[in-house]
């Protein structure tokens, strides 16, 4: 049986994923993932495939009584309120438009320090906005495959950055599952098309240093979309139904 062996969200994009236990599928997705974002001294979105200090540091969100917490390197925490919103904002760097409000509060000094240049921090206007698809999802069985490939005993999975990891699958058996549903916990989800991939998969998840050449290995094996080019691993998802998920919850087809 296939089943969650692992969530991943991280509430500043691009900083160090989180694993919970469990996780609140709302109509945008996990209110807490993706939440925040950060942007440069040219007021655009630093963007993780070309930035590799944010895995450097862990961000807690605790939405209901909207604080932020931050760890950094050096052992640095900073707490404050999430909800000062200053500045209108419009980021388009990338492959997301972004509209939202800087966030005002104690951590832009230390994220300048640690980028070298000045960064502010920033939320959308909506939950879910900073991402692709309120799911996404990944397999055992793909990861296998992949490290198959790279000669290695296994792939970090959190390199691909995906919500949920599953367990007890083929290799690649999430790209036949286009636009079938899944009960997952107690929501439900619609498996869409495949996830276009980027540099930051070949960056180590810990520090972010390029150390595998991911998209090398995948387009050895599985090619490009013919359309553009793209390197695929992985699958999108829409919610059908919120609800809470967990570690451990099967993952099962809706006929």
């Amino acid at each position: 049986m296939k089943r969650v062996a692992l969530i991943s969200i991280a509430p500043v994009k691009g900083f160090r994923l989180s694993h919970p236990e469990e996780v609140e599928l709302g109509p945008d997705g996990v209110v807490e993932n993706r939440r925040f974002f950060l942007i440069g001294p040219d007021g655009e979105r630093l963007r993780s495939s070309l930035t590799p200090w944010p895995v450097l540091v862990r961000a807690d969100y605790e939405s209901g009584a909207e604080r932020l917490r931050m760890s950094f390197p050096d052992g640095t925490e900073i707490e404050s309120d999430a909800n000062a919103l200053g500045e209108p904002v419009h980021a388009q760097a990338g492959s997301l438009d972004l509209r939202g409000r800087v966030v005002e509060g104690p951590w832009e000094e230390p994220l300048s320090e640690l980028a070298g240049h000045p960064v502010r921090l920033a939320r959308p206007d909506g939950i879910g906005a900073g991402l692709h698809a309120p799911v996404t999802v990944v397999s055992d069985g793909s990861l296998d495959r992949l490290a198959g490939q790279a000669g290695a005993d296994r792939i970090d999975s959190r390199r691909f950055r995906m919500l949920f990891e599953l367990t007890g699958c083929e290799a690649h058996e999430e790209d036949t599952w286009d636009g079938r549903s899944f009960s997952v916990g107690e929501a439900v989800v619609r498996v869409g098309g495949p996830v276009d991939r980027c540099a930051v998969t070949t960056r180590d998840p810990d520090t972010g240093e390029r150390d595998l050449d991911t998209l090398r290995l995948i387009k050895s094996y599985r090619g490009q979309r013919e359309s553009d080019g793209a390197v695929l691993f992985g699958v999108y998802g829409s919610i059908v139904q919120p609800g809470r998920v967990r570690v451990g919850d099967a993952f099962e087809p809706i006929e």
